[in-house]
């Protein structure tokens, strides 16, 4: 049985594979906006979303002028402590 490819997702990058972009549009994240409204550890936790897809979200993210929303608390926080 192989998995069924739904790509393109939205603005999701297709170095993603298949897995991931198919269970972030089942968690209904079908965009780079909706990525940065969650953290990290959020998209972690969705089936398929490892290292490497974090990885290549965040550059994807850094293209458009986003960040995942745990990096605004942190540079929030960095700024703050100056």
């Amino acid at each position: 049985m192989t998995t069924p490819d739904v790509r393109p997702v939205g603005d999701l990058p297709n170095e993603l594979g298949k897995t991931a972009p198919r269970e972030l549009l089942l968690a209904g994240i079908d965009s780079l906006a909706k990525i940065s409204e969650h953290s990290e550890r959020e998209l972690l936790a969705v089936h398929g979303v490892g290292p490497k897809a974090i990885r290549i979200l965040r550059a994807a993210l850094a293209d458009r002028g986003l960040t995942f929303s745990d990096d605004i608390a942190e540079t929030a926080q960095d700024s703050s402590v100056r």
